[in-house]
């Protein structure tokens, strides 16, 4: 029997869907779901709603059964598919990141896809890997070993382990509003301008822009990352001096996090990262009320790869800067909404590695474990 659901909505409810109907961010089948709820609320017949929205007749009987099943959220948002279940575990995958980060066996002078691959077979229960299966863990992990440029772990020692599992804990441990942990770091980008207009995409022709440009000069990106909520900010800046981190640390604590008893901060090993920063930058007394709510976890030199902001920051190069921007203006404003539409989407980073991971996945190259073997040998 074809159930007919009812949907009449309650005036927060009618407010938000105007909102995001009206806002221009959201993406087009949530506008049209929510164009869907406003029309039946109106009274509008789902023949009518169908023909206004350009949509089938059974997708307006979905978003209505939806909403009066689980409500708004439910109507706009489906769960994610499943899809096919992942070939390789949390741990196989830490081990893939692992070998492409060491060094390539004898007689190559770098890992290729069909070596990991067959690297993997040989330390799993797999019977066969394909070459895909790699490339797509691979660039989860931004990680492209037949690169030149790519450089991983030179050393692992106990400094290297220490600060290691100290970040690992930190993601791992649950919510806490009073201790939030945020990730931090910068990266440079070009200001590049046209020379001459490029030309919109037409049908059977792509958009085309000239050979030629505009170097403006440089910025900088200051981004952090909330690792246990899914949020995000991004600051530009024209340097990333001593002062610039400094003041990007106030920021951290006087505007995202006022609330915050401490702040535990991941970020690497550039040397304006320090507690001398603030003092460069403002008086004792300032310098040291920001840092009584601050604690700096570093990640090992030469291991980038541990701090979570790195991936949002590739997520942010694809999405968004890659492309000719031409000034600081519009990168401000472009960045911007790229951060609200990320921030009101609730993406998150989902990260895998733990300290069992690390202890059972690269146990070997713990400094115990190295003085063992040596001894045995």
């Amino acid at each position: 029997m074809n159930v007919r659901y009812l949907v009449t909505l309650a005036a927060e409810e009618k407010s938000e869907l105007e909102a995001l109907v009206s806002g221009g961010t959201e993406r087009v089948r949530h506008v049209k779901r929510a164009q869907i709820l406003l029309a039946t609320h109106a009274g509008v017949t789902d023949e009518q709603i169908a023909r206004s929205v350009r949509v089938g007749a059974s997708t307006v009987y979905r978003v209505k059964r939806r909403f009066v099943e689980g409500g708004v959220e439910h109507a706009l948002h489906e769960r994610q598919r499943p899809g096919a279940s992942r070939k390789l575990t949390g741990k196989q995958e830490a081990l893939l990141v692992a070998t492409a980060c060491s060094s390539p066996p004898k007689g190559r002078a770098r890992w290729t896809l069909q070596l990991l691959a067959d690297e993997l077979v040989r330390l799993t229960e797999h019977e066969e890997l394909s070459r895909e299966t790699v490339r797509r863990r691979l660039e989860e992990s931004e990680l492209k070993p037949w690169q030149q440029r790519m450089w991983c772990i030179p050393k692992v020692d106990a400094e290297y382990v220490a600060r290691m599992e100290d970040v690992l804990e930190l993601y791992a441990e649950p919510p806490d509003a009073k201790r939030p942990v945020v990730c931090f770091d910068e990266t440079p980008t070009q200001l590049i301008g046209e020379v001459r207009t490029p030309l919109p995409a037409m049908p059977g022709k792509p958009r085309r822009y000239d050979y030629e440009y505009q170097r403006n000069g440089t910025a900088n990106l200051f981004v952090f990352l909330d690792v246990h909520r899914p949020w995000r900010h991004v600051e530009v800046s024209d340097q990333r001096t001593a002062k610039d981190f400094a003041a990007q640390m106030r920021a951290l604590v006087d505007v995202h996090y006022p609330e915050a008893e401490t702040i535990r901060v991941v970020l690497d090993n550039l040397s304006t990262h320090s507690p001398g920063a603030l003092y460069e930058a403002f008086p004792p007394q300032e310098a040291r009320r920001i840092l009584k709510k601050l604690e700096f976890h570093f990640v090992p030199k030469h291991a980038s790869w541990l701090n979570m902001v790195e991936i949002e920051i590739g997520v942010l190069n694809r999405q968004c800067l890659d492309r000719r921007i031409a000034n600081k203006a519009t990168l401000k404003r472009e960045v911007a909404r790229w951060e609200r539409m990320r921030n009101k989407e609730r993406a998150r980073v989902r990260w895998r590695f733990t300290v069992e991971g690390a202890r059972t996945k690269l146990g070997r190259a713990y400094p115990q474990a190295q003085a063992a073997a040596a001894a045995a040998a």
